[in-house]
């Protein structure tokens, strides 16, 4: 029985960072606006891996799970209501496995996000442009999947309520954009009818911590290509680590910091489809795997009126 707890060690698969981390065009993290009545979809797929974690602050292996690895198949909408009204959409296929033992991987739907992001303030400033955005978004599961096996479960099984603020500066093709997020989560529950944490709770339901996230990116950003570098850091407000050789639980700190590249691509000859790619790696974390994500994906932009038929997203660059 130890040994099996010494398998189950959890990944950070919650749904708030997913979507949001994986494209690299008209995110809620980004200082991209979709034009009016236009709207950009497409798929991304992604490929998590992680071998060493954090229990606490103990970084360390375990050979009876081996290399635990997450594939994501997410699509992603974006419709621009007017220009400074733009409406998100997100929903994911999830499937998880581990190399070595005996626990068994868990696969199906995830959770779907739906956000509004507003563009209030756009100066000129010096030889550049400012702008700040608001963005409020809801995400909640789409499926009745079990959230207390970790690292195999496929997400966390909260419903989320998320307010962040954007700060992006553009000058010439070069840009900078910050962001700044909290989290609501709601309670969860569980198969069984008592958990222990760091005293004794005799209920099914588990209270969830809120959680902060930080992004910041920065690079080139052009109508035909966007080349930047990121860096994001996930922080959950309570919590308890993991203890020695004992199993992890839904409501447990977790805390990430990670880096990453992103590429995006607008075909010359097809000037609605963009291509997208790009790398994360965690740097330093708590109580979450040490995980390397690749991830590419296609977009294609749907003009719905004359006048934005042959636009595509509201860059800086088009202005």
């Amino acid at each position: 029985m130890q040994r099996l707890r010494q398998g189950r060690y959890r990944i950070v698969l919650g749904f708030l960072l997913s979507l949001s981390l994986y494209a690299q065009a008209q995110t809620e993290m980004d200082g991209i606006m979709m034009s009016k009545e236009n709207f950009c979809s497409g798929i991304v797929y992604s490929h998590n891996t992680w071998k060493e974690y954090w229990e606490g602050t103990f970084k360390r292996d375990n050979k009876n799970i081996g290399t635990v690895s997450t594939n994501m198949f997410a699509f992603m909408g974006n419709y621009g209501i007017t220009d400074k009204l733009n409406a998100l959409i997100g929903v994911a296929y999830v499937e998880t496995k581990a190399s070595a033992g005996t626990l068994k991987g868990m696969k199906g739907m995830q959770d779907m996000s739906l956000s509004l992001k507003w563009m209030p303030i756009d100066l000129k400033i010096a030889k550049g442009e400012l702008s700040f955005y608001g963005v409020a978004g809801v995400s909640l599961p789409v499926s009745d999947y079990v959230v207390d096996f970790l690292p195999m479960s496929i997400g966390l099984g909260t419903k989320n309520l998320t307010l962040r603020i954007i700060s992006d500066y553009q000058l010439g093709k070069f840009f900078a954009t910050g962001s700044g997020a909290y989290i609501l989560r709601s309670n969860v529950k569980i198969d069984r009818i008592s958990y222990y944490t760091t005293e004794m709770h005799y209920s099914n339901e588990v209270r969830m911590p809120d959680a902060m996230n930080l992004n910041f990116r920065a690079g080139y950003r052009s109508n035909a290509l966007i080349a930047e570098v990121t860096l994001d850091q996930w922080k959950t407000l309570g919590g308890f680590d993991i203890r020695k050789n004992d199993m992890p639980f839904p409501s447990n700190e977790m805390n990430a910091t990670k880096a990453g590249i992103g590429l995006k691509y607008t075909v010359n000859k097809a000037p609605g489809l963009s291509l997208i790619g790009g790398a994360t790696h965690t740097l330093s974390g708590r109580n979450v795997g040490q995980s390397t994500t690749l991830y590419g994906g296609a977009f294609y932009v749907i003009g719905f009126s004359k006048k934005n038929k042959n636009k595509s997203d509201n860059q800086k660059t088009n202005k």
